[in-house]
């Protein structure tokens, strides 16, 4: 899992509410059990709409995506956040989040970002208006700012160092290596080793 700092770039408007997992990456992509090659199936149904917004080219290259109230509602897929990261997201910004998405998203390094709707709102119009809009998501500051934008977001101390460290559950786990290896050491030839 890869550090994150700061996030800055342009942003994807998905201007809708209540999008849930089985929009994000539909069940019939969920086959690999790798969890790298989801990126084209993001929105895949929505995608055969050419007027999707992810298929507009003054969105190429987005890192952070911004959507509406209760993103990433429904099952509990952990695909539904590989695809956005599959993508080239880092962070997604939204008033509301699906509890085990948002969850889901920082064990593998994708910020979710909580703001005021309003505010979220301020961010759709200013991209909607000029899709080249830079935002700047800033964990270590816990801030987003935009033209005209300068917002806090609340993330939990230990989530916001385990993604500022880029340390995922295995990560965490290595951190203790030593005596990992101390304790394997130490226990009986005869016990089973895995």
């Amino acid at each position: 899992m890869e550090p994150i700092a700061v996030i800055e770039g342009t942003a994807l408007p998905v201007d809708r509410s209540d999008v849930d997992t089985d929009q994000i990456i539909p069940a019939e992509y969920l086959k690999r059990i790798e969890r790298s090659g989801f990126g084209p199936y993001l929105f895949a149904e929505w995608r055969k709409d050419p007027d999707f917004v992810i298929n507009d080219v003054r969105y190429a290259g987005a890192s952070i995506m911004l959507a509406g109230p209760n993103f990433g509602c429904g099952s509990s897929r952990e695909h539904a956040p590989w695809a956005i990261e599959d993508a080239g997201f880092r962070a997604v910004v939204a008033p509301s989040f699906g509890d085990i998405f948002r969850t889901n998203c920082t064990k593998i390094g994708l910020l979710p970002v909580e703001l005021p709707a309003e505010s979220v709102r301020a961010l759709l119009d200013a991209v909607l208006d000029d899709p080249a809009t830079r935002i700047e998501v800033d964990l270590e500051g816990r801030g987003v700012r935009a033209p005209g934008l300068d917002e806090t977001f609340e993330i939990d101390d230990f989530t916001r160092w385990r993604l500022l460290e880029g340390l995922d559950d295995i990560g965490l786990t290595m951190r203790n290596e030593e005596k990992i290896t101390a304790f394997e050491a130490g226990r009986a030839h005869w016990l089973p080793t895995a």
